[in-house]
């Protein structure tokens, strides 16, 4: 080879080695949201564990001596009470969550969506309410979108009013009194061990839904918050899977969501 080529090979080369190679699009979230957008799979899924779960009631709700709580005592002198998650477990957010290769998630972003949008129902979720209210049970929504104030928009806790009004678009009507934001008070973050303590002082909570580990059990975030010291791995996570076998399908619901939540956080 001629020594001008050769440069000029080289350069070329070097050229090619300094040019990143576009973004490989996460086929795996990808094919999550399509999944639950599409699936009849997805459907049965929904349907079966809040069919479950409403065969279940009768049951749990007779029982003095039973809480979904860990330990706690039962308090049957106590009303019952359920705890459901908003986002995956009685709204489903697999229109936005698509929106996400192209943008990148906000809490703003969504706020804005969700606002702008009618909530998509998770099959199952609105039938479950109504039979719970049916048999005297208070039921409470707890979510970590966050009570925050957004410029130019109204008030101190606009998401929460976006809450109440997507859980009426898929049927259910509720109120800010039954729904806990993310930082609505002092010491609630997005470990949600705090608010169902909260719900726990007044009420027995005999039922939990959700489609996150953490929706159930405490500090299973790579990156812990109060009253978690720890980051979750794997094998804690699995250690608590263990430890409250008893629990799923007995009064703990979980609904599938192959998007996001905190087992994107462990490794």
């Amino acid at each position: 080879m001629k020594p001008h080529y050769a440069i000029v090979t080289a350069l070329w080369l070097a050229a090619c080695a300094a040019t990143p190679e576009p973004p490989v699009p996460d086929q795996h979230r990808e094919l999550g949201v399509v999944w639950v957008e599409h699936s009849a799979e997805y459907q049965a899924v929904a349907q079966q564990i809040y069919a479950q779960a409403r065969r279940d009631l009768p049951r749990l709700l007779a029982d003095p001596d039973w809480t979904a709580l860990p330990g706690h005592d039962a308090a049957p002198e106590k009303p019952p009470a359920i705890i459901f998650d908003v986002d995956e477990t009685v709204v489903s957010n697999a229109d936005y969550q698509a929106t996400l290769a192209v943008e990148p998630y906000t809490r703003w972003r969504h706020f804005d969506w969700m606002r702008s949008h009618r909530a998509e129902a998770v099959p199952g979720a609105a039938a479950m309410v109504e039979a719970a209210r049916d048999a005297g049970v208070t039921v409470f929504f707890l979510t970590n979108r966050a009570c925050e104030r957004f410029d130019g928009v109204a008030g101190d806790c606009p998401y929460e009013k976006v809450t109440i009004e997507d859980l009426d678009e898929v049927g259910i009507a509720t109120d800010a009194e039954h729904v806990l934001m993310a930082w609505e008070r002092t010491g609630w973050d997005k470990e949600k061990l705090s608010r169902r303590e909260f719900i726990a002082e007044s009420y027995r909570v005999i039922m939990l839904f959700g489609d996150d580990f953490g929706d159930f059990v405490a500090c299973t975030r790579a990156k812990p918050l109060p009253p978690c010291t720890e980051p979750a791995t794997r094998a804690s996570r699995h250690a608590d899977l263990q430890r409250y076998a008893g629990y799923w399908g007995n009064g703990w619901y979980i609904l599938p969501n192959p998007m996001h939540g905190s087992w994107t956080t462990v490794r």
